[in-house]
């Protein structure tokens, strides 16, 4: 029987032919093709909201480096403290010590995947008397919180940007999951797309993602003086673009270096397959949710699982099936090595970042100190779900996963 991956990109022949049209043009790095993915990347977005003026949008080679990137634009530096949800992937962290700022970690709701406002108020507060004004009574100022838009599913922004602007915080939404997440409300044919709802979003195209370009990733943002800084310090900070130095016909040559930047654009074969994605994005996504809703439907009628928290606008970049730990004889690990033994593949989302070697040791932290993380964690798998399985594939994996439960049920 055919092993089934955990995770498997869906590029098709558009995407194919569009790259073989980017090698045989003769360029390769960022150009032509990498401006019009920004374009049309932000036309996406500002189609379905309100207009809420000008949606500046620049590729680079990865998400991590666009956090980083939007970061340094918004001013964050060393000393500063910056607010991050544990239960996350490195990459949302390690971006804040690139800049020697401090991180704190936040809880995640009860239950779910998602920072807690309420737990990221309580560690504001926790900061100082004069936390209101961004100082803790060790001297760092709280500077900055980036909201994890988990597995596609927004974070309650409305109330981490209200408390971000009582403690006057930048606000980074760690988007890499959540295209094309959004939020319902009356301001647009969707609502408001999560990415969009803070100082600076930015989206991943890793090979996983809900569209791909391999690697890559896309910043957001409405602030001009920070787009215009990211553009400049994704390339070594030089004043002019590699496309514009190469296709100018006066002084094509020249450029002046403002400050010691980044290697962080995307080469344009990138930006070719990001192109071919986008158009396809709702077709994708359709894919996603039958799956998801075939697992809903097959494990939300069992005792032995709890289904992971969704919404309307979730784009189902994830399937962190969560086990009742209470109905089996054997804990999540087990469980989760099971299922790899009948060839189907699993992750896990994502092991806590507070439990970690550095920033355990660093901030003296243990895994107690965020008990919902923890608790979400062990109790989490996530599933295959990816736009070119089969049902027979989907139910597949449904079978294993509910003979497992069977036979491990305390119950039984």
């Amino acid at each position: 029987m055919e092993n089934i991956p955990f995770a498997r990109p869906y590029i098709g022949r558009e995407g194919e032919e569009a790259v073989l049209a980017v090698l045989r043009s003769g360029w390769l790095t960022t150009g032509k093709e990498s401006l019009n993915f920004e374009e049309e990347f932000g036309n996406y977005l500002l189609g379905a909201t309100k207009n809420e003026g000008p949606l500046y949008c620049m590729a680079v080679n990865s998400a991590t480096s666009g956090l980083h990137l939007a970061l340094e634009a918004l001013g964050i530096k060393e000393g500063d403290i910056v607010f991050v949800p544990s239960l996350t992937f490195t990459a949302t962290a390690e971006v804040a010590r690139y800049l020697g700022a401090e991180i704190r970690f936040v809880d995640v709701v009860k239950g779910g995947f998602l920072m807690d406002p309420a737990a990221l108020e309580e560690s504001l507060e926790k900061l100082g008397s004069d936390g209101r004004a961004g100082a803790s009574s060790s001297g760092g100022r709280a500077a900055a919180v980036m909201p994890v838009h988990y597995g596609g599913l927004p974070c309650d922004m409305d109330a981490i940007n209200s408390i971000a602007k009582k403690y006057q915080l930048k606000v980074i939404e760690d988007a890499a999951h959540s295209f094309p997440s959004f939020i319902p409300d009356d301001s647009g044919p969707l609502g408001r797309w999560a990415g969009t709802l803070g100082d600076a979003g930015v989206f991943s195209f890793y090979a996983n993602k809900t569209i791909t370009t391999g690697e890559g990733g896309m910043v957001v943002t409405r602030n001009r003086a920070a787009a215009e800084r990211i553009k400049i310090m994704r390339s070594h900070g030089i004043d002019r673009s590699v496309w514009s130095r190469y296709t100018d016909t006066k002084s094509s040559w020249y450029y002046e270096v403002l400050e010691p930047g980044f290697k962080y654009n995307i080469p344009d074969v990138l930006s070719a397959i990001g192109r071919a994605q986008l158009r396809r994005a709702g077709e994708l996504l359709a894919m996603r949710r039958e799956i998801a809703a075939a697992y809903d439907e097959a494990f939300g009628r069992e005792e032995c699982f709890f289904l992971p928290p969704t919404g309307k606008g979730d784009a189902r970049h994830l399937y962190p099936l969560q086990i009742n730990l209470d109905k089996l004889s054997i804990g999540r690990d087990e469980f989760a090595v099971k299922i790899q033994e009948e060839g189907v593949g699993i992750s896990v989302h994502y092991i806590p970042l507070h439990v970690m070697p550095y920033y355990k040791k660093r901030y003296s932290l243990k895994a107690e100190d965020f008990p919902e993380t923890f608790r979400t964690f062990n109790r989490s798998i996530s599933l295959p779900i990816w736009p070119g399985m089969t049902m027979a594939q989907v139910k597949r994996v449904i079978t294993v996963v509910k003979s497992i439960a069977l036979k491990y049920n305390k119950l039984r």
